[in-house]
């Protein structure tokens, strides 16, 4: 299993509009790509004067639906978020692959 992570950092000017946009509008429409499995969208709790930093996280099953998405859909999506936020919400993307999934301790009822 991957991850495409998308880092976020976003004025605090924009901050409100930014945030609406990303859950009612840009996730959406990411999905609707068909490459990705899901979306999280995390807020990156990090101190700093620098407006609020964001990380969404789309997860996916093969490489090629990474390569897929990058060449066909991210342009047209990345240039719709420059045009509407420019520099106010600076983005870096990263590739995650899953090395290993660990599950808490089960603990029986007591008795």
């Amino acid at each position: 299993m991957y991850t495409y992570n998308v880092t976020v950092n976003v004025d605090d000017s924009i901050h409100a509009e930014w945030l609406h946009w990303m859950r009612s509008i840009h996730i959406p429409e990411v999905l609707a790509t068909g490459m990705f499995l899901d979306a999280v969208l995390h807020e990156v709790m990090i101190d700093g004067d620098s407006g609020r930093t964001y990380a969404a996280q789309y997860r996916y099953a093969s490489p090629e639906d990474l390569q897929l998405y990058q060449q066909v859909h991210a342009p047209g999506l990345q240039e719709k978020s420059a045009a509407k936020f420019g520099s106010k919400a600076l983005a870096f993307r990263t590739i995650l692959r899953r090395v290993d999934q660990l599950d808490g301790p089960v603990i029986p009822p007591s008795l």
